[in-house]
């Protein structure tokens, strides 16, 4: 007999397994797959359960911690259950950061919607993507184990003002250091 995998039975599962302060050894666990599950979360980092908005923080952040992208898919993962959900763009999204030092000694922190924090760096890399049709830059920050953060309108735009040029692979570049590595943006010539 085959059981449907639900919130309520994932949320137990992790309780049960005493996680909850902090992500949780997501790598180490490897269950059989359970099934979908109706959640999604939305490309401003709103998580949704059968199309309603979770509006318990503490919830999300309990789902966030059990969150695992394996083969381009991204799984809600306990000891005994892996369930698929629905991720619109990244799963977490950078809505503030902190700055520190200056040009190449400078270091870059960023919160994310659900409280982790995570500074910039050669673990941590920022990437920037562009929309195929209008152009758009989106910019993120790696959080951990392929889990990226959009990071913000707001913050970007006051990320652009500690931005620097640099050569980077033969070409001009306009970017962002942090950690000691420079992240390339965009090509300086295409700020003309």
């Amino acid at each position: 007999m085959s059981v449907k995998p639900t919130a309520e039975g994932i949320m137990a599962s992790v309780q049960a397994a005493g996680k909850g302060a902090g992500p949780a050894p997501v790598h180490l666990w490897n269950p059989d797959f359970c099934g979908d599950l109706d959640i999604r979360i939305a490309r401003d980092g709103t998580w949704f359960y059968l199309g309603t908005p979770i509006g318990r923080p503490a919830l999300v952040k309990l789902f966030s911690n059990i969150l695992k992208l394996e083969d381009g898919k991204y799984y809600l993962v306990t000891p005994v259950e892996k369930v698929g959900i629905t991720v619109d763009d990244a799963p977490f999204v950078a809505v503030d950061f902190t700055a520190s030092g200056d040009g190449e000694a400078q270091s870059l922190r960023f919160e994310t919607q659900v409280g982790d924090f995570v500074t910039a760096g050669p673990d941590h890399p920022i990437r920037m993507a562009r929309d195929p049709q209008t152009g758009e830059p989106s910019p993120y920050v790696m959080v951990r184990a392929g889990l990226e953060a959009l990071i913000d309108r707001k913050s970007f735009y006051r990320l652009v003002e500690l931005g620097a040029h640099r050569d980077h692979e033969g070409q001009s570049w306009f970017g962002l250091w942090s950690g000691g590595v420079f992240f390339p943006l965009i090509l300086s010539a295409e700020l003309g």
